[in-house]
């Protein structure tokens, strides 16, 4: 219990203190240093723009509707819409029936697992299952920023004073 009475009592001094810092106005005395901020230096600011920047003109909605309407009437139809999911069923059904069968729709699966199994028994060995694991890209792989230059090594520094 008492250790919620002094919580109490110092929250009351800090709430306290700060008024008695706040009611004075501008810091004086020694606090001024540190609470006022400090001069830039000369020729180190930049000015600020005339003008907020702006947003690009098209926005990521209208680009997307853009890519929709192919005849560019400012209408996306039916046809429109489903093109690209056309494009993507016309991939899988690749007997070309118009019917998207368990085969065609699982033919990376069907021939990933034909590939792994080695001894064509129709099951895979935790060897072969091993096979079929995704390939994962290293987590550096992803960053399309330049690499830093490899410091040279302490040997070859060495090498340098020797000389």
């Amino acid at each position: 219990m008492w250790r919620y009475a002094v919580g109490a009592g110092a929250a009351l001094l800090l709430a306290f203190g700060g008024f008695l810092l706040f009611q004075h106005g501008p810091a004086r005395g020694p606090l001024a240093a540190v609470l006022q901020p400090a001069p830039a230096a000369a020729g180190t600011t930049t000015p600020l723009p005339e003008a907020a920047p702006e947003a690009d003109a098209k926005t990521r909605e209208q680009k997307r509707f853009d890519r929709y309407d192919k005849d560019r009437n400012d209408a996306v139809s039916r046809d429109e819409y489903f093109a690209a999911r056309h494009k993507a069923f016309a991939r899988l059904d690749t007997n070309g029936d118009g019917r998207l069968s368990f085969e065609e729709w699982a033919a990376k699966s069907i021939a990933k697992f034909t590939g792994a199994d080695a001894d064509k028994s129709g099951t895979l060995t935790r060897t072969e299952f091993a096979t079929t694991a995704p390939t994962r890209k290293p987590p550096g792989a992803r960053c399309a920023c330049a690499k830093p230059a490899p410091a040279p090594s302490p040997a070859a520094k060495d090498g340098d004073d020797e000389n």
